[in-house]
């Protein structure tokens, strides 16, 4: 058991590499490949770092890599923007990429927190400008994905820990950014291309963009909504799809989210009653993380449910609502105890989820928030509950506690200060 002083992850400076894996049919000239999926021993460039002059360059990666990583602060612009592509690959959702946690839990944290801090600027003024009537940005909305998925990409959980810990007042910021970071988690377990990853968290990132063109009082409130109501909220789909239109947004994919999300499996959803396959794999898997986010969310007209009790009621609804077979995999995803959940030990010491461990998933890593009495902890001790010292009583979760049962102010204040 080890004490972590958050206090000494600092953000890294603007200037440190921002590290991006790429396929190599996706480079360009210009870009600077920092790293190969090999030894740079076993290539026949002469020194480590390459900055890509032409075809050539290009050409040998290709027949040597499949995929590189680059500086991303070194990296051209794009002529044409990710989220502007109109033709994708047949085989975007293929179980063919091979994503692996790139470095520790500890080294992603200072970047996961800039990543954050920047997306969560970003997403606000984005929300204002949908809400005063202007255009969505298209570099901007990219400008928060692109960092969000290299950090998960390279550790997911560093990610959504930094979430989980952030609270915002508009429920609004809050699901777009935690539904987009859970979506790219989804896409890297399910084995997806990077370039299929980003469309997955453009999508849900801009899927209920509408919402800001509808009365706020009607999204605050508290009773049983009645039919004129229902009919009012669910237009937020077709105004989300005129806002994103009108960015240029041409990505299939992201289209289909945006339209299709709340479609349920048995027929049940809107706007169009599509049922089972004939719901694209995108909104399928939104339905299945936009309804988790909304249940594990505190609402005007009912309390959070803790995120063991969401995973439970997706599970009741599989192979009705949701298809059964990405609830299953969204549950291997996020593990039986997600990062974020508030659990009590068999000590009956309260801690936080910090990350998975893939390998045991009933023992994930913890954070101690309060001791065995229940005094909230001095310092703030991580706990791996799949490495313990044999000699000693062994420590497990004996049960979930509901969310806001214990107070984790502390432990953002301290992410928050750096």
């Amino acid at each position: 058991m080890s004490t972590v002083s958050l206090r000494t992850q600092a953000s890294p400076p603007p200037t440190a590499p921002e590290e991006r894996r790429l396929e190599v049919s996706q480079l360009q000239p210009g870009m600077y490949v920092c790293r190969l999926d090999r030894p740079w021993g076993d290539s026949p460039f002469s020194a480590p770092g390459l900055q890509l002059a032409g075809s050539d360059d290009i050409a040998a990666l290709q027949r040597l890599c499949e995929f590189v990583y680059i500086d991303a602060h070194r990296a051209p612009p794009r002529d044409e923007r990710l989220l502007q592509r109109t033709e994708l690959a047949a085989d975007r959702f293929v179980h063919g990429a091979r994503h692996a946690d790139e470095v520790s839990f500890a080294d992603e944290l200072p970047r996961a927190q800039a990543a954050m801090q920047n997306a969560s600027a970003m997403v606000e003024a984005l929300f204002k400008d949908i809400a005063n009537g202007r255009i969505l940005s298209v570099a901007q909305v990219e400008e928060v994905v692109l960092p969000l998925v290299a950090s998960v990409l390279r550790n997911p959980d560093a990610f959504i820990w930094v979430e989980c810990l952030r609270g915002h007042d508009d429920y609004a910021y809050r699901h777009a950014l935690r539904a987009s970071a859970l979506a790219a988690a989804f896409g890297r377990h399910m084995g997806f291309a990077e370039s299929t990853v980003v469309s997955l968290a453009a999508g849900a990132l801009l899927m209920d963009v509408g919402k800001r063109r509808l009365p706020q009082a009607l999204l605050q409130y508290e009773g049983t909504l009645a039919r004129d109501q229902v009919d009012l909220l669910r237009t937020h789909v077709a105004h989300s799809l005129e806002i994103v239109t009108a960015a240029g947004i041409t990505d299939p994919d992201v289209l289909d989210i945006v339209r299709s999300h709340h479609e349920r499996d048995d027929g049940r959803g809107y706007p169009d009653r599509l049922r089972g396959s004939a719901i694209p794999m995108g909104a399928r898997m939104l339905g299945i993380i936009d309804a988790y986010d909304a249940m594990i969310s505190p609402r005007p007209y009912r309390p959070a449910l803790s995120r063991y009790q969401a995973m439970r009621e997706l599970y009741a609804a599989r192979d009705s609502l949701f298809p059964g077979d990405l609830v299953d995999q969204f549950q291997a995803c996020l593990g039986v105890y997600p990062t974020g959940s508030l659990v009590q030990l068999n000590s009956g010491a309260v801690a936080l989820v910090m990350a998975q461990n893939p390998a045991r998933r009933l023992r994930p890593r913890v954070m101690l928030l309060s001791t065995a009495t229940g005094q909230p902890a001095a310092s703030f001790q991580v706990l791996d509950l799949m490495r313990q010292d044999e000699h000693k009583p062994q420590l497990d979760i004996a049960r979930t506690l509901a969310a806001g049962s214990y107070d984790t102010r502390a432990v953002q204040s301290v992410l928050d200060q750096g």
